[in-house]
């Protein structure tokens, strides 16, 4: 089952995640099908860039997203 959700990078006390559509049973930071966005939750404009189209296009095959991804989009006021 693909999952959209975040990996983590950055450095230490300064992470930066990036919105992935992965396998579901990979890793955290292991391979990744597309990446969707990122998201700095230290920055002022904390969400740099998300493509939108590229979350509905895997939702319409069938992914699922992630509470954290979820929360963080309808916080933001993003619509799907």
């Amino acid at each position: 089952m693909v999952k959209i959700r975040m990996a983590r990078g950055g450095r230490k006390n300064r992470p930066v995640y990036t919105i992935v559509a992965t396998n579901s049973l990979s890793l955290l930071n292991g391979k990744l099908l597309k990446k969707l966005g990122q998201y700095d939750p230290k920055a002022n404009e904390a969400i740099k860039f998300v493509n939108v189209e590229g979350i509905k296009t895997w939702l319409g095959k069938g992914a699922q997203l992630s509470d954290t991804v979820r929360t963080l989009l309808k916080n933001n006021k993003i619509t799907l």
